[in-house]
């Protein structure tokens, strides 16, 4: 992988496939696999923690005013759940 290149999916597939020594097909399956785990485990109000990488959680965003841009008037955002990821130690002390 390139440096400061981002990565899509295919790519992501293809360097899973590459580094596993498996088919592209079956690391598309084991990605949407685990994208799978992570969205279930979160829309049950569970987190997914993968030690060394970091953890997916769901915080809860409170109900606010905010300004439509458009025309400026004021409106009002309900309160929502929000998907985060906190990078772990390892994954931090790697990027810096």
């Amino acid at each position: 992988m390139k440096e400061g290149h981002s990565v899509n999916k295919s790519e992501l597939i293809e360097h899973i496939a590459t580094q596993a020594d498996i088919s592209k097909a079956a690391a598309a399956r084991a990605l949407e696999a685990m994208f799978g785990a992570v969205k279930t485990t979160l829309k049950k109000g569970g987190s997914v923690s993968l030690v060394g990488f970091g953890t997916f959680a769901v915080t809860k965003r409170a109900a606010r005013s905010g300004r439509n841009p458009r025309t400026g008037a004021s409106i009002k955002i309900k309160a929502a759940k929000v998907p985060k990821f906190r990078a772990g130690k390892a994954l931090r002390d790697a990027v810096n």
